[in-house]
């Protein structure tokens, strides 16, 4: 042991000692140096913000950046094509040279969706199918039946749709509702006089249905045009007419004297 120690003193060992630090410190050196070089730590670009942009305008940023990219696409019926709806990473990450950066771009053509199966559900639970396949609710009517608000038929294009057609994601689907009434009759509203705005509401009030409307002379302002004309026609008696029916109305710019 002494012996030992006794060499722990020596000029010999210190040198050595010495010696093994001055390597342990330049292999740590090297390594750290040669870690930077190899990741080009401190080096990298700010990944810009795309969204918004044309892909041509996306495009010509990234090239200018020596960033790499690949594109997907989806449909999205608020926002015009061919913009950058998303893109991976996020607008300034961090990113190295040569990075891929992935971006999604809004494309123009809507796909087509299988329409869903609504006959005889309520229109609560229409309405809530419908926007889980992107279509869009147009305009409800109601027709004689003893189930009330329960969707009886489904219109696009003025054309009856069955389940399983093909529709461009977006399209506005017109329902026919029963109206839990039957075959009861009701007194038919006289809205003569009336803006076309008033009359509709008035006639869809009485659950009565908005059929034909013709036009009497040259509308100047459709804003002003009144109902001069309406069939059935009501008279000086109570007229009625049965739920779900169709009135047709006439306008004219100057009520009918």
């Amino acid at each position: 042991m002494s012996n030992f120690i006794d060499y722990l003193k020596t000029k010999s060992f210190r040198n050595n000692l010495i010696a093994a630090i001055v390597t342990v410190v330049t292999l740590l050196i090297i390594a750290f140096f040669s870690l930077r070089y190899y990741t080009k730590h401190g080096e990298g670009l700010n990944v810009p913000e795309l969204k918004g942009l044309s892909l041509t305008q996306a495009i010509t940023q990234l090239d200018e950046l020596g960033l790499r990219y690949e594109i997907d696409s989806v449909y999205i019926m608020d926002k015009p094509p061919g913009i950058v709806t998303d893109q991976d990473p996020e607008a300034n990450t961090f990113v190295k040279d040569n990075r891929t950066i992935y971006l999604t771009i809004n494309t123009a053509q809507a796909p087509n969706v299988k329409f869903p199966d609504i006959e005889n559900k309520s229109f609560r639970e229409v309405k809530s199918i419908l926007e889980s396949y992107r279509l869009k609710l147009g305009d409800t009517t109601y027709k004689p039946d003893v189930a009330r608000d329960v969707v009886l038929e489904a219109f696009f294009g003025g054309q009856a749709i069955k389940t399983g057609e093909l529709l461009p994601t977006g399209s506005t689907i017109n329902l026919t509702l029963g109206d839990g009434r039957g075959s009861e009759d009701i007194e038919l509203p006289n809205v003569m006089g009336f803006p076309l705005d008033e009359a509709k509401f008035s006639l869809r009030g009485s659950m009565l249905n908005v059929g034909k409307i013709y036009y009497e002379g040259v509308i100047t302002d459709s804003a002003n045009a009144v109902v001069i004309g309406q069939f059935p026609t009501p008279a000086d008696t109570v007229v009625k007419v049965k739920i779900g029916s169709i009135v047709n109305l006439i306008l004219s710019n100057k009520p009918k004297n």
